[in-house]
Formats: C-alpha cells, structure tokens, sequence
C-alpha cells in the first residue's frame, strides 16, 4: 500500500513534465512557423523589391539613353537667311563648284556621285538634281570647264583626273549626262587634293598632297610641275581669270605662279608671295576677277590681299586687312566674287565678314551635323553654299546686299547725270526690297536697322 502512495507523485511528477515538454515544443513550433512565413513574406518582398528595382533601372537607363540619343540628334538648320537646303546625296558631300555660265552647282560626294544642281531653284521648296554617277570610284574634288560642258574631276581610289564630257541623254528626256570620259594617266603616287582648269581651256592643274602642282594639256599630258618647296600643300587653286595657279602648305605664306602661253608651249612664272601670316596657311580665295585674294592660317587669322599689282616689275601685292577667326580649326575660306563678302567656316559653323567695313557681321552655327568640308558663292554674289554632310545649306549673302547698298549709295552721290542717277537709285531700290523679303522686315527697317548680324 505504502509502495502504491509512494508512486502516485512520481507519476504526478512525470505527467508534468511531460505536459511542459510538449508545451515547448509546441511553443517552439508555432515559434519556427511564425518565423518561416515571416521569412517567406521577407524572401517575396525581397524579390519583388529586387524585381522593382531592376525595372526601375532598367528604365532609367532607358530614359538616359533616350535622352542622350535626344541630345546628341541633329536638329536641321533654321534661320532667316537659310534659302533652301539641298538633298539627295547619301554620304558625306566633299567637293563642289558653280557653272561660269551660273545656271548649275555640281557636287560631289563619297557615294560615288556627282549631281548638278539648277540655281533657279534655290528658292523653291523642291530641288531637282541630274545624277552623274562615277564608276568604280568616288570624287574628290570637281571644277567646270570653262564652257560649262564639262567636268574635270580626281578620284579617289584610282589618285587621278577623268574628265566627264556632259550632253543631252540618247532616252528622250531633254536631261544632261555623261557623254563620255577621258582618264589622265597617274603621274605621282601622292594624293591630289584639288583641281581646276583655266578660264581660257588651256590647261589643267592638280594640285598634290605633298610639294608639287601639275600642269596638264587638255588630253592629259604632262607639261610643268611646279615645286612648292612648302613641305606639304594643304591646299591649292587655279584663278578665275585662268592666269594663276596657287599653293599653300606648311610654311605661312601663299606662292603664287603665272602660266602662259597656248597648249603645248605653255610657260610657268612665279607671280608673286602673299607674306604675313605666322603659321601655315590650311586655304585661300580668290574672287572673280583675281583682284583679291582671302587668306586662312592656322595662326588664327584670316587676311585679305590686293593682288592687282605689277608683279612682272616686282611689285608685291598688298595686305589690305587682317582679322581675328572666331570659329575653331581647321578653317575653309571663301570671298564672293565682287570681294565684298567673307565666310570662313570653323567646324560646323560659318562666319561672314563685310570686307568694305572691315567687320565681323555673323556667325552662323550648327549648319551640319558634322564638320563643313567646302564652301563657295554663286557668281551672282547672292547665295553662299556649305556642305557638311549629306546636305547643302544655301544661305542668302545678306552682307553683301548691305554692301552693295553702301557702295550704291556712294556712287550715287557722285553720279554725273541724271541718267545714271535714276538707274543707281533703282538699283538701291531692288536691293532694300530684296533684303525686305529675306529678313521679313518693312522696307523702313532695313534702311534704318544699324545691327546688319541679327
């Protein structure tokens, strides 16, 4: 009996601490679960957070990308003096030239096409072009005969000349086209770099990467070569008149030679040296009548010289203005025919200059998307084309339609009769109208406006 009392509380005991072991477990699992779905909520949360963030880094650098791709486009050139620009090409346009006769502008570009242009429809809001394609190879720098029938052209891949005889299509359509080709044998490993060919037709000039100009007859022989003696030629040009070939290059100044004579018996000269320049001249202009010649150098400033001098008696031409380039290098340059205007193209930008005031009067920026690779004036002294790209800019020379009005206005003055009078002052008139419609001003403002750049 004292043996069954004695065990009650063992038992007792045992149940207990039964009981509280199955309460911690249970404790603890309840605990463990708790933690679990705390965990899995944690886990998912992680996840989607991790979720969200790579979308909204995703997206944001979808957003930078969309905003660097907005600010790196093109946005095309507006201004009140943009005429028209000019499409077709489909590669970078390298080289171009205006017919003596001033109906057609060709171009030439990397697609491996030239393509002329009517000037009568600079204005107008379509531009039609006659394609002249250039077989297994591209140009890279083109000029006009003298005639305005054909084109003498250097090619890229073959480093020579062919001249493209132009003529109506056999198809009906009244169209210019190539009627034939002629290549000039390649006398010289070195790139050419330009071309011309006189006003008269009597020879042909290449101008050569590295210290020497060519002169050819009209079938491609050799006549001259002309040393430079400048170390490399940056750049090289015949005169309008067809009296001049020119070079500049490495050392800072312009050499300038006279070739005379008929094809065959053709005589080289040296004319004379446009010296004042501090660094390499990288281009120069001559204007219509060879008068004139505008300078760019590397020194950061531009010159305009008076060459109509007796060079033959060892007359030096004259430096009639020096002026600072505000755009970045390498610069291209440009005088109009009448020598009235200056343009000089940094980068993808132009600035005019009125070389009777002596002034800087624009600057025009962004024209291109890239760098501008040539520029020129009409000959009516009316229109300035760049080309940068795939397009041109033609842009009203509205410097020079000031110029003109300042140069009338003192003719008129000195005017020897009533005749003559009247006839200058009509001229007047049709300028400030012209200058009226371009600048979208009353005819009042533009007489009166003092700030010729806005």
């Amino acid at each position: 009996m004292a043996d069954d009392v004695s065990s009650i509380p063992v038992i007792a005991v045992t149940a207990a601490v039964g009981a509280v072991v199955l309460l911690i477990v249970l404790l603890c699992t309840i605990s463990r679960g708790d933690k679990d779905d705390k965990n899995q909520e944690e886990n998912k949360e992680s996840t989607n957070g991790s979720k969200t963030g790579k979308a909204v880094e995703k997206a944001s650098k979808k957003s930078k990308l969309a905003a660097s791709t907005k600010k790196s486009s093109f946005v095309p050139f507006a201004h009140k003096w943009l005429a028209s620009s000019l499409k077709g090409h489909s590669s970078r346009v390298v080289s171009m030239d205006f017919s003596p006769n001033g109906k057609y502008l060709v171009t030439a570009s990397d697609d491996r096409v030239m393509m002329l242009w009517s000037t009568k429809e600079f204005s107008q809001k379509e531009h039609k072009f006659i394609r002249l394609n250039v077989d297994l190879d591209s140009a890279t720098s083109v000029k006009f005969s003298p005639d305005s029938r054909a084109l003498v052209a250097s090619l890229a891949n073959g480093n020579k000349i062919r001249v493209f005889r132009l003529g109506k299509k056999d198809d009906g359509s009244g169209n210019v086209g190539v009627a034939g080709t002629m290549d000039f044998p390649q006398v010289s490993p070195a790139e050419i770099i330009n071309v011309g060919i006189s006003s008269k037709g009597t020879f042909i000039m290449a101008g050569l990467a590295d210290t020497h100009l060519i002169i050819y007859d009209l079938k491609g022989e050799q006549q001259e070569v002309i040393n430079t003696h400048q170390m490399k030629n940056y750049f090289s040009a015949l005169s309008p008149c067809g009296r001049f070939v020119a070079s500049s290059g490495f050392t800072p100044d312009v050499k300038i030679w006279e070739v005379s004579g008929t094809p065959g018996e053709l005589k080289v000269t040296r004319a004379m040296e446009l010296k004042g320049h501090n660094s390499g001249v990288s281009n120069f202009s001559f204007n219509g009548d060879s008068s004139r010649v505008a300078t760019v150098s590397k020194d950061g400033t531009w010159k305009l010289w008076d060459t109509d001098v007796r060079y033959s008696q060892g007359q030096d031409a004259k430096l009639l203005f020096t002026g600072s380039v505000s755009l970045p290098g390498p610069n291209l340059i440009a005088i109009s025919p009448d020598g009235r205007t200056v343009a000089i193209s940094g980068d993808s930008s132009v600035v005019f200059w009125d070389t009777v005031t002596q002034s800087e009067s624009v600057i025009l920026q962004d024209l291109h998307s890239g760098p501008i690779t040539a520029l020129q004036f009409n000959t009516s002294n009316h229109y300035l084309v760049t080309a940068g790209d795939k397009h041109l800019q033609v842009l009203h020379n509205v410097p020079g339609y000031y110029s003109t009005i300042a140069d009338l206005e003192q003719r008129e003055k000195k005017a020897t009769s009533a005749g003559m009078r009247e006839r200058i002052l009509e001229q007047i008139k049709e300028a400030r109208q012209t200058l009226s419609n371009i600048l979208g001003e009353s005819n009042e403002e533009v007489v009166t406006k003092k700030d010729r750049a806005s």
